[in-house]
C-alpha cells in the first residue's frame, strides 16, 4: 500500500531504522492504512481453523459450556473472543450451545477487534446474540469470565535479536543502497530481556513483548477474584524459543514480509513456553499446550463429525476433507497448540 510505505519512509528518515516489532504494529494495526483496518484477508490471504471445518467451532463451543457447567453455571457468565475475526468462530460455537439449557440467557458477549471492516462482518453475524466491542483484553467486565483466543497471539508484534559475540543487536527495518525496505542490525549492541530464554547455541531469538502485557492482564483479573479460564489456540514450538519466524502471506502465498507493507498478513510462531513460564511465574494455572489434534480427538471430534455427515448433502465429504486437515499430524494436527490459562478453576479442563 503506498501510503503505507510512504508513511514508513518518512519514518525511517525522521528517526531511523524502526525495529521489528514496530514494523508489524504499524503494517497490522494502523489505523487508516494498516492490514487489518483495511483488508481482512480470512479466506483469501490465510484460512483459519474455523474456516476450515464447521466441527471447529462447534467443540470449542461444547468446551465452553462444559466449563460454565463445571463451574457450577456461575450467571452472568463474561463470554470474551480475542480477534474474533470474522466471526465464525464464535458464531458456531454459540450455535452448537443453543440447546443447553441456560448457557445462552447467562452469558454476555464482548468480542476484542480493532478492525472496523471485521467489526461490521461480526456485527452481521452474531447480532442475535447482542454483543459488545472492546479495544482491550484488559477492559472485559469483571466477574466468571471465559476468553477465547484462536490465531490471537501470533499477531502480536515480535522483536528479533541476532547474538553478536556474548551479546545482542536488535533486526531492523530500514533502506537498502535502493531505497527499498530492507532488514539491518542495529549499530549499538542490546541486552534485551528473555535473553535467558535463549538456548546458549542460539544464533538470534524473538520475542513478543504482547505476551507478557496478556499475562499481566490475566494476572490482574486473577486478583479481583472471580475464577476464569482463557483458552489460547495457535501455532508454535512448546519449548524450543523461535528466532526468526515471520512471514508474510499475501493471496495465499507466501511472500517477502517487506514486499506488501499493509497488503500482506504478517504472522510469527507463539513461543508456547515463554507463554507457560510467564503464566505459572504470575501465579496462574496453565493446562497444556497439547497438541490440535489430540485436543479435538479428546472432545470427541470423530464422534461429532459422523453425526454431522449423516445429514450432510454430500455424504460428509467437505467435513471429513476439512476436519482431516484440523487433525492430521501432517496438516494443522501438531503445529497448532491448544493452552488454557485460568484461576480458581477447581477441576481439570476437558481435553487436557
Amino acid at each position: 500500500m503506498a501510503a503505507l510505505k510512504d508513511l514508513l519512509t518518512r519514518l525511517i528518515q525522521t528517526d531511523g531504522p524502526m525495529p521489528v516489532s514496530t514494523y508489524m504494529t504499524l503494517c497490522l494495526h494502523h489505523s487508516a492504512h494498516g492490514y487489518y483496518a483495511t483488508r481482512p484477508g480470512l479466506g483469501r490471504d490465510f484460512v483459519t481453523a474455523p474456516e476450515t471445518s464447521q466441527v471447529f467451532g462447534d467443540l470449542i463451543g461444547l468446551w465452553l459450556a462444559q466449563t460454565w457447567i463445571d463451574l457450577d453455571r456461575p450467571r452472568p457468565l463474561q463470554l470474551a473472543e480475542l480477534g474474533p475475526g470474522r466471526g465464525t468462530l464464535m458464531q458456531d460455537a454459540l450455535r452448537a450451545t443453543g440447546p443447553i439449557d441456560g448457557f445462552h440467557e447467562a452469558l454476555t458477549l464482548s468480542l476484542v477487534e480493532a478492525s472496523p471492516p471485521l467489526r461490521d462482518i461480526q456485527a452481521s453475524r452474531l447480532a442475535r446474540y447482542a454483543p459488545t466491542w472492546i479495544s482491550d483484553p484488559s477492559d472485559i467486565a469483571p466477574g466468571p469470565t471465559l476468553i477465547l483466543g484462536n490465531e490471537y497471539l501470533d499477531c502480536l508484534p515480535a522483536r528479533q535479536f541476532v547474538r553478536d559475540g556474548p551479546r545482542w543487536r536488535e533486526r531492523v527495518v530500514g533502506y537498502s543502497d535502493t531505497g527499498e525496505l530492507a532488514f539491518g542490525l542495529t549499530d549499538d549492541l542490546s541486552d534485551p530481556n528473555g535473553t535467558a530464554s535463549a538456548p546458549p547455541q542460539a544464533r538470534g531469538f524473538e520475542i513478543q513483548p504482547g505476551l507478557e502485557t496478556l499475562v499481566e492482564g490475566l494476572r490482574q483479573r486473577a486478583r479481583l477474584g472471580h475464577p476464569f479460564a482463557a483458552l489460547l489456540i495457535d501455532y508454535g514450538p512448546s519449548e524450543a524459543c523461535p528466532e526468526d519466524t515471520l512471514r508474510a502471506y499475501y493471496d495465499g502465498t507466501q511472500i517477502d514480509p517487506l514486499a506488501r507493507p499493509g497488503e500482506s498478513d504478517l504472522t510469527v510462531d507463539v513461543d508456547f513456553g515463554r507463554l507457560v513460564r510467564l503464566a505459572k511465574q504470575a501465579g496462574l494455572q496453565v493446562h497444556g499446550p497439547v497438541p490440535q489434534g489430540q485436543f479435538l480427538l479428546a472432545l470427541g471430534a470423530e464422534a461429532h463429525l459422523n453425526r454431522l455427515a449423516g445429514s450432510a448433502s454430500d455424504g460428509g465429504a467437505a467435513l471429513y476433507h476439512g476436519t482431516r486437515m484440523l487433525i492430521d499430524p501432517a496438516e494443522m494436527g501438531t503445529r497448532f497448540k491448544f493452552v488454557c490459562i485460568s484461576h480458581a478453576l477447581p477441576f481439570k479442563p476437558t481435553g487436557f
